[in-house]
């Protein structure tokens, strides 16, 4: 099984993704690896737990958190019939580079280390945790937010967690990978709204074009072209529900020609911009 890293995008107007799977085919990403942190919480069930060199099973559920760049097999992998999961993924540095410092948050942030090897959470955490993560679904961003900052300060407390010491499998040559990738997808946040060439990219990973195209696509899944629209659309979103006009969220997310935008927008989301502000305001 081929690892693959993961990209994540926050949806418009959020720090952390938050997602919501119902069923076991809704994801399909396998072996792979990220450098957020990801809760995982699954209300009931068996499964395999696979990460780095740890592999075991779960029983009646499970709630996982795992730190940066750990390789993981998807937890619908071998799923069958009805399958729940929430997720969380947030980046150690998503509310500023030394929030974890303060020294309220101590225990957060010893609990952040030891998710580096991979921590499970047993029954009685898990039955006490699964309705805050739910509750998170349904609640507005900023309640969510703290709602998520609550949850990672129970979980520092719970008696029952479980270090499952998974190395992080990533090989030397992978963990290059990840950091050119690294590389490039810091270039896209500081100048998604300039114009962006294939050339600068491929320079920036001592890449030529063509190699660098294919790079890219093995490495995310998706052409460079489709990862700039989506991209650049998330960041319209964002300004659309900031009162933006939708002109001005045009061109601050990179677009050099309005229809251009509209025609995108209207592609990758089923509705106009207009549309979109009216449904999400």
């Amino acid at each position: 099984m081929r690892l693959e890293f993961e990209p994540i995008q926050p949806a418009p107007g959020q720090s952390f993704a938050l997602l919501h799977y119902t069923h076991a085919h809704d994801r399909d990403i396998l072996w792979h690896y990220h450098p957020e942190y990801e809760l995982v919480y699954v209300p009931q069930g068996s499964g395999r737990r696979h990460l780095g060199q740890h592999v075991s099973r779960y029983q009646g559920g499970e709630l996982l958190l795992i730190g940066p760049n750990v390789p993981h097999l998807s937890f619908s992998y071998e799923q069958q019939g009805a399958f729940e999961q929430i997720v969380v993924q947030f980046r150690e540095d998503f509310l500023g580079v030394d929030f974890w410092q303060r020294p309220e948050l101590v225990p957060v942030q010893q609990l952040l280390a030891r998710a580096r090897q991979g921590v499970s959470f047993g029954p009685a955490t898990r039955a006490a945790a699964g309705p805050a993560l739910r509750q998170l679904l349904a609640q507005p961003a900023p309640a969510r937010l703290l709602g998520l900052l609550q949850l990672l300060y129970q979980l520092a407390e719970a008696p029952d967690a479980t270090a499952l010491h998974a190395d992080s499998g990533l090989s030397g040559q992978q963990a290059r990978e990840q950091q050119r990738l690294g590389r490039v997808y810091q270039h896209i946040e500081a100048h998604y709204a300039e114009p962006l060439t294939v050339q600068a990219l491929a320079d920036l990973s001592c890449l030529t074009v063509p190699a660098f195209c294919r790079y890219f696509k093995k490495m995310t899944g998706q052409t460079l072209t489709g990862f700039l629209q989506e991209y650049r659309i998330s960041q319209a979103c964002r300004l659309l529900l900031a009162g933006a006009p939708v002109a001005e969220a045009s061109s601050a997310s990179g677009f050099l020609n309005l229809s251009h935008f509209n025609r995108t927008f209207r592609k990758l989301l089923g509705q106009s911009p207009s549309a979109y502000r009216l449904a999400k305001g």
